[in-house]
């Protein structure tokens, strides 16, 4: 079963273009012109298996957060799409990812409510050319485009690359396991309501 998709978000502020296969093998080309962004994107794709382009011209002359928060809305509806009508998936799943000192867990829910609690926090105001605070609204921006629920936690940490990466990391293994296939459901979907 194939389960790929491709967007093309254009705005005053972005041109975003994705094209992402959920059954891949965590091959990525990633260019949004923000450094250290690209290191989570590349980290979130290695360890979820998903295959990813992403492309992204955005003003950067005026801040990053048009860029990040744009990207995020269209990989979160490039996995919407690709997942079609969700029969047979996992649904729920979590992990944690330790970075060193940092450990940090993402439980996930596919529920087509889109939700985020977010328990992380940084001590400095910038990783790069990355504003720190764009993370949280990173992840609140991809459960927006996916129809996710997510629950993101730092339990512990002090480097803040560390911290960042773990995140990143964490939602990567907890997405790989929501989005696979589970033969024990016969390609029912995972709901009382019978949609997701």
């Amino acid at each position: 079963m194939q389960r790929i998709a491709s967007i093309h978000r254009q705005t005053a502020e972005t041109d975003v273009h994705i094209h992402l296969n959920l059954n891949g093998h965590g091959q990525y080309n990633v260019k949004t012109g923000i450094g250290f962004f690209d290191h989570m994107l590349d980290q979130l794709f290695r360890h979820s298996l998903i295959d990813c382009d992403v492309t992204v011209k955005g003003d950067l002359h005026i801040d990053p957060h048009h860029t990040i928060e744009d990207c995020a809305l269209a990989l979160g509806q490039a996995v919407q799409q690709a997942l079609g009508d969700k029969a047979g998936i996992t649904r729920f799943s979590h992990a944690y990812a330790p970075m060193d000192e940092a450990l940090s867990r993402v439980a996930i829910d596919i529920s087509g409510r889109p939700y985020l609690v977010w328990h992380s926090a940084f001590t400095q105001p910038r990783l790069g050319d990355l504003d720190t605070e764009m993370l949280e609204h990173w992840f609140l921006s991809f459960a927006q485009g996916a129809g996710l629920t997510l629950h993101v936690e730092t339990l512990y940490g002090r480097n803040n690359h560390h911290i960042a990466e773990s995140l990143f990391k964490a939602l990567a293994l907890a997405l790989r396991q929501a989005v696979a296939i589970d033969a024990g459901k016969q390609g029912r979907i995972p709901s009382t309501k019978g949609s997701l």
